[in-house]
């Protein structure tokens, strides 16, 4: 026959199992939503390098677009010197003269022959660069729209965790309200400092915590199961795994995990 103590420890121990396994699942959601900050950075991250890589694109080609102009200046400057060379070439008396300004005429052009094909040469870099600027911001547009759509996902799945969270706080505050203060201390100091498993099973005389086997007269201590009980090695409190009842209360902890 159960005695009272019985029930009551299979009370208790039910209550600290469920605070365990409630205590577990709002770790995992709270490393959950950890992650998601981080993630979200890297979105803004991925998008502020695509976004100053398309900056430093139009730059470069504005870049060539003024040399291109400062180019063509050049070259109708020096188109205004060949004519004011020619109207002068008109009004030369001698020969040597008349030569001599040829010879400036011939300077002239091939000093602009230089600049037209350097012209030439900006023009084609200018389309390069052109093109290349199109398709970046292109590129830049769509994973501006695609990291949106990663960043709207996050934050619906960080509600829907806040929303989940709240559900398991309630759930943990009624567990606590169930367990006796200094029981309650305990527990929670253990779970501090054990990894979060403050409760662990003994099965086969063995600690689910630690791996060390109990004590016989500790583990027949354990399966009368009238008192609370902690592992001598790693000093969780322990329960008898092979209890059915408690054994069925795990079971179902777990699959809500």
């Amino acid at each position: 026959m159960v005695s009272v103590e019985e029930i009551k420890l299979q009370k208790v121990m039910k209550n600290l199992i469920g605070l365990q396994s409630c205590d577990l699942i709002i770790k995992r959601i709270n490393d959950k939503k950890k992650k998601w900050p981080v993630k979200i950075q890297n979105l803004e991250n991925r998008l502020k390098t695509a976004e100053n890589r398309l900056k430093e694109e139009l730059n470069h080609l504005e870049l060539f677009k003024l040399k291109k102009r400062e180019i063509e200046l050049e070259v109708e400057s020096l188109e205004g010197r060949t004519k004011k060379s020619n109207i002068k070439l008109s009004a030369i008396k001698s020969n040597k003269e008349y030569q001599a300004a040829l010879k400036e005429i011939e300077d002239i052009e091939r000093e602009k022959a230089d600049y037209e094909d350097k012209v030439l040469e900006v023009m084609e870099n200018i389309e390069k660069l052109d093109k290349k600027y199109v398709t970046s911001k292109a590129d830049t547009s769509k994973l501006k729209g695609e990291i949106q759509k990663e960043r709207d996902k996050v934050i619906k799945e960080i509600k829907a965790l806040d929303k989940e969270l709240k559900i398991h706080e309630r759930e943990r505050t009624l567990f606590c309200r169930s367990i006796d203060a200094d029981l309650l201390k305990k527990y929670d100091h253990l779970r501090q400092n054990r990894g979060g498993f403050a409760v662990t099973p003994v099965i086969k005389g063995v600690c689910g915590g630690c791996n060390m086997g109990m004590p016989p007269q500790k583990f027949n201590e354990l399966i009368c199961g009238d008192k609370i009980m902690t592992c001598p090695n790693c000093h969780r409190i322990i329960y008898w795994g092979e209890e059915k009842r408690l054994k069925d209360d795990v079971d179902q902890a777990g699959m809500s995990e």
